[in-house]
């Protein structure tokens, strides 16, 4: 007995947990109600557990998110999907409740739950939850059920469909904005789900009711509806039905709406094809892009290189360019950063000659903006370019104005230059690239911010790669080592980083030669932190360095410094001694 008595003790301890004052407790308890299910069984699952939530009328929304995430999981603890319609009742009471992430969660776990059950289970068990939800008094069960239509409605009989789809027709028209929102978010999901003929019929119907909603929060819910049912249409119906709502949304009092629009529109001309959105959209998204709301000329702004995929290179300098010169010199920030993350993308779209002729001018005039957003953003997508007007050009345009933000005031603007160097260099070439950018390599190991310093160590690292250790071994190494005698311990540090990266690119014998000496040397050093980054760096040269060099030169170094007074440069000098040991037993 007392065997069986075992495993209850724990339930009864996890059950008592769930009535607990403790919010904390009750948590602890629900997140382990998978561990309480299996003890107890199928069957009492079923029977006490799951009764024993429905009745659970804990008032703390944490707990209530927490068991409408087990519930959607606990199929297989109620004995599988032929006694999945159980777990139906606690998650319908969690439909109802106040808080909206509660009921997402419960519709969520809902919906999970309805796509396994049997088709005879989802109308004798499922569909009568979506119509309680449906009339429900509180509008919560209203917005609740708007969401789980599109799994009943498949597996319903004709009769039953038909119900359904009046129901949802009404919820559509309901007195509450809440109700009428939520349907029509959904309304996409529930209409793929339905036939083609009663799709033209009644959901177009109760479509058309929504986009005249006096709501402006509906409207633009309908606007994301404008793209699911254009992809469930054939194109002609879509012309007809969605290609009229779309422009006159386009000039919808409300703003939100009008964004929405801007946001979408990509999506809205895969759903209309080419050919009309060439003709009905490009006025449309033109009065977008000259929107007198900022917000709405953001979202047109980011999708001007995704419109202009769609437009033949003509249109796109004939209606698009103007705007795009317009909003190069927007009052709002934001808009102009916009333009800059995709504009680069304009350059393949519309070829070599009208780049050059339209495009440069407003690429130089964002580099040159005040905002350092702007600025970076056209930094970061200069390849684009590259690839359609040649080296050449784009270094007789561009490079003036890369040479200038090398200096920017903004540090990141610094970074996102430094990070695209080796890019360009690859790009431009050896000989260009000695005569441009190579002072302004090793100005930035001197700079004032640390992540500018350490990005251009990292970055003579990739420059040895790109051009070889001889290159290297001329230009770069000779100013690097003159460096190690800067008055500042910062900017030494810096030159210590840039060995131990260069060092494995150079080989063995030009490290020998020419990097160890100076690392020795600041072994010398007054600084503490010098000193023990000396110590780091020779742990990094051990494995390229001969056995013999090692033994005469970097161990006494590292054996004076394990002495040091200074506790971290004896710490970093012990640890380096022990790899070395380690490298030399290996090998």
């Amino acid at each position: 007995m007392a065997m069986m008595d075992e495993p209850l003790y724990p339930i009864a301890i996890l059950i008592d947990e769930l009535k607990n004052e403790d919010i904390q407790l009750r948590l602890n308890s629900i997140r382990r109600l998978s561990t309480i299910a299996r003890a107890l069984g199928e069957e009492r699952t079923r029977k006490e557990l799951i009764p024993f939530l429905s009745e659970n009328n804990d008032d703390e929304d944490e707990v209530l998110l927490a068991m409408a995430e087990e519930l959607g999981v606990f199929i297989p603890y109620v004995g599988g999907v032929e006694h999945a319609h159980v777990l139906l009742p606690p998650l319908e009471t969690l439909c109802t409740v106040e808080e909206t992430c509660v009921r997402d969660k419960a519709v969520e776990s809902l919906c999970r739950i309805g796509a396994q059950m049997k088709e005879n289970d989802i109308v004798d068990w499922f569909i009568p939850v979506v119509k309680r939800l449906a009339a429900g008094e509180w509008f919560t069960a209203r917005v609740s059920s708007c969401g789980i239509f599109h799994i009943a409605y498949p597996s319903a009989p004709d009769q039953l469909k038909s119900e359904l789809r009046t129901i949802y027709g009404q919820l559509c028209q309901d007195d509450m904005p809440m109700v009428r929102r939520a349907a029509a978010s959904n309304l996409g999901k529930f209409a793929a789900t339905i036939e083609q003929s009663h799709l033209k019929t009644e959901i177009m119907s109760i479509f058309d009711d929504l986009t005249k909603d006096d709501q402006d929060s509906v409207r633009l819910l309908a606007v994301e509806g404008c793209a699911a049912l254009g992809k469930l249409l054939e194109p002609q119906d879509c012309v007809t039905h969605i290609l009229p709502v779309i422009v006159s949304f386009s000039q919808d009092k409300s703003w939100r709406v009008r964004y929405m629009v801007a946001n979408q529109l990509y999506e809205l001309c895969e759903s209309v094809g080419p050919e009309h959105s060439r003709e009905h959209l490009v006025p449309a998204y033109v009065r977008l892009l000259r929107d007198n709301e900022a917000e709405v000329r953001i979202a047109a702004a980011g999708k001007v290189t995704k419109f202009c995929r769609i437009l033949s290179p003509q249109l796109a300098i004939q209606h698009i360019l103007p705007c795009v010169k317009e909003l190069s010199s927007d009052s709002s920030q934001h808009v102009r950063s916009a333009l800059a993350s995709v504009i680069m993308g304009m350059a393949p779209v519309l070829g070599k000659d009208a780049t050059i002729e339209q495009l440069l001018p407003i690429f130089l005039s964002l580099l040159k903006d005040e905002f350092p957003d702007v600025r970076l953003n056209i930094i970061s997508k200069l390849d684009q370019v590259n690839q359609v007007i040649g080296i050449d050009l784009l270094s007789q345009s561009l490079l003036p104005a890369i040479v200038e933000l090398a200096e920017d005031r903004h540090w990141r603007v610094r970074l996102a230059i430094i990070e695209y160097i080796p890019l360009l260099a690859s790009q431009l070439g050896v000989g260009f690239f000695d005569d441009k950018l190579g002072a302004l390599c090793m100005q930035w190991l001197e700079d004032k911010v640390f992540s500018i310093r350490d990005a251009a160590a990292n970055n003579l690292k990739r420059l040895a790669e790109e051009f070889g250790p001889e290159w290297a071994m001329q230009h770069i190494i000779p100013q690097v080592l003159e460096k190690i005698n800067n008055p500042h311990y910062l900017y030494r540090m810096t030159i210590l980083q840039a060995i131990s990266l260069l060092a494995p690119v150079m080989g063995s014998e030009i490290t020998c030669q020419k990097l160890l000496p100076v690392v020795i040397n600041s072994s010398k050093d007054r600084v503490p932190n010098i000193k023990f980054n000396v110590a780091k760096v020779l742990q990094a040269l051990v494995p390229i360095l001969d056995q013999s060099v090692v033994e005469k030169t970097v161990k006494p170094c590292l054996v004076e410094l394990s002495e040091d007074p200074d506790v971290d440069v004896r710490y970093y000098a012990n640890k380096a001694l022990q790899a070395c040991d380690q490298i030399m037993m290996s090998s």
